[in-house]
């Protein structure tokens, strides 16, 4: 799969010969530099873009417009502020006429992020980790088969961001979606994904396909950890600095 922009008059490559296959259940990690086009990558996966060549397909069938089984997570939370958090939630079920028959979803949502008895708190309200949890519920109330995080949490401290790696990585346990995640922080990877990919400079490629065969909860501290960050490094080109 390819994929550029026309910018200027002229053609800028963004995507170069992409090719790989993910299993329906799958936590996927997106390394690389910034700008190479893993933003995008998330992009013509949820269907609000159309690769310039190639084909992008889900159950066989090929991508070319969103879908509500395929949510995009943000790495602003986006929560409307004249809403509180219920109706912020509610706002897929609302577009798709669904809130009556299956308002229970909120509920649920909400119970899955640790949001119970925040229904009428409005977003200025929440810390920013909550915001996010409020994001990810109203992504989570659609019951998506693909959830696409475009760096969902790195404007959180770094306390909050660990906080909310393993809830996470809990969510992910509990639903089973295929999971697509971007991110600069080989930890934060390495801590949630079962692959992760590593994308270079663009136009991008994949330059490795790491395999991270480690049981949940994970440490950083283990020395398997250690050696699949170093391998991840080395796939970026890093190593010297680490």
């Amino acid at each position: 799969m390819f994929h550029s922009f026309e910018l200027h008059g002229q053609t800028l490559s963004v995507l170069d010969g992409i090719d790989f296959s993910v299993g329906s259940g799958e936590f996927v990690a997106i390394l690389g530099p910034s700008g190479c086009g893993k933003s995008t990558l998330l992009r013509l996966i949820a269907g609000l873009d159309r690769p310039r060549s190639g084909r992008i397909c889900m159950g066989g069938r090929q991508i070319d417009a969103p879908h509500p089984s395929r949510i995009l997570v943000l790495q602003d939370p986006t929560l409307y502020p004249w809403r509180t958090v219920r109706k912020n939630v509610a706002l897929g079920l609302q577009a798709r006429g669904l809130q009556c028959k299956q308002d229970w979803r909120i509920d649920a949502a909400l119970r899955q992020v640790g949001l119970t008895g925040f229904d009428d708190a409005y977003p200025h309200q929440l810390s920013g980790g909550m915001a996010q949890r409020a994001a990810l519920a109203r992504a989570l109330v659609n019951d998506p088969s693909v959830l696409l995080m475009d760096e969902p949490l790195a404007n959180l401290d770094s306390l909050t961001r660990i906080s909310m790696q393993a809830e996470l990585a809990g969510l992910w346990q509990q639903a089973r979606f295929t999971g697509f995640l971007v991110t600069h922080d080989v930890e934060e990877a390495l801590c949630l994904a079962g692959r992760v990919l590593v994308m270079g400079n663009r136009p991008a490629r994949v330059l490795a396909d790491i395999d991270v065969d480690l049981p949940y909860p994970r440490h950083r501290a283990a020395p398997q950890f250690a050696e699949l960050r170093q391998r991840v490094l080395e796939a970026l080109g890093l190593q010297a600095q680490w």
